[in-house]
């Protein structure tokens, strides 16, 4: 009778060496996955903080493309309050013509009147 236990323990403590190994396995699949699980969700926190920034980041541009659009209507409504290059050419010639600079003011005239006039006495 020993003798049919000896392959029957043999065979249990194989049975439970083998059950040993495959729970150690499972163990070792199962650390895995949660480390996975782990990772997973901590990078899905990390796109959802740069979608957050990115979103961020494109509310500012479309306020600042918003602005520059507001500015670019205030120039161009404001370029018709200035004058043209034609027109200044033209303002600077009846310039020349007139030459403003060699008028004189009443003042001027009649100080020279009378600078002439006491050189005249003096003569």
């Amino acid at each position: 009778m020993e003798e049919q236990q000896e392959p029957i323990s043999a065979l249990l403590s194989e049975f439970g060496t083998r059950l040993n190994e495959i729970e150690e396995k499972q163990r070792l699949v199962k650390d895995r996955i949660l480390l996975i699980g782990e990772n997973l969700v901590s990078t899905k926190e990390d796109y959802d903080r740069q979608i957050l920034d990115f979103k961020k980041q494109i509310n500012e541009l479309t306020l600042d493309i918003k602005n520059m659009k507001q500015l670019n209507k205030r120039i161009i409504n404001e370029l018709e309050n200035f004058a043209r290059k034609t027109e200044l050419e033209i303002f600077t010639r009846q310039m020349k013509i007139f030459q403003p600079l060699e008028f004189a003011r009443v003042k001027d005239v009649r100080a020279i009147v009378q600078e002439e006039l006491l050189k005249l006495i003096k003569k």
